[in-house]
């Protein structure tokens, strides 16, 4: 995905915020679309996470996903999600393990990665990359503490401090608080770009991302 602002990014640097959910497969399209504008550009971008979670209502409290509740989504639902998963997935030239992936919870890899943003930002981008790749290509439960652990050491972060920020009730509070904020802000569904005031939603192609973050719309 994008990296973070660093001492070297210029102040001027065109910016681009995204909202997602590691468990969306149109958020992981919408991250390749973005990579492939972002090979297109001459000029640096900054690019902001903002956790989402798509879970909200559906989580037991052991961290199992309740099927049972109804958020709207049904068989016909899915399959038409499936559908434009493989559009997208041609359209972007992706191949993934998975087109939906209903029984893994992110919570636990969006703590994770909160934690790397906040604690190691020049090293996040290797782990959201890392964090999307074992669920989207190599079908792995990033839901697994263990996995994320793994994922960490694989980037060089410390496995041991990935572990401590997942069970820690202060850090879980505060990514809710992100959430939270994210409703706040209006933001319904992933994956939300935002430029300047403008928005796209969806798992836009490159040339849509070109035009909200130069401003041609």
């Amino acid at each position: 995905m994008a990296d973070a602002e660093t001492e070297s990014t210029p102040e001027t640097a065109d910016r681009l915020e995204i909202y997602a959910d590691y468990v969306c497969p149109f958020c992981y399209l919408g991250t390749r679309s973005l990579a492939q504008y972002r090979e297109r550009r001459d000029e640096p971008l900054v690019v902001e996470w903002h956790p989402f979670d798509l879970r909200r209502g559906k989580r037991n409290e052991d961290g199992s996903i309740d099927h049972d509740v109804d958020d709207g989504k049904d068989d016909q639902y899915y399959e038409q999600a499936r559908q434009n998963v493989r559009r997208l997935q041609d359209e972007y030239g992706v191949e993934m393990a998975q087109e939906i992936a209903t029984d893994v919870d992110s919570f636990d890899a969006q703590v994770a990665s909160w934690y790397v943003k906040t604690e190691y930002p020049d090293q996040w981008a290797a782990f959201d990359e890392a964090i999307y790749t074992a669920l989207w290509q190599d079908g792995r439960d990033i839901g697994d503490v263990d996995v994320l652990a793994e994922l960490a050491a694989d980037v060089d972060l410390p496995a041991d401090e990935i572990r401590d920020a997942v069970a820690d009730d202060d850090r879980r509070t505060a990514l809710e608080e992100r959430f939270a904020e994210a409703s706040q802000r209006g933001i319904t569904g992933v994956p939300t770009f935002v430029s300047d005031g403008h928005v796209a939603r969806g798992a836009v192609p490159p040339e849509h991302i070109a035009r909200l973050v130069e401003g041609e719309q």
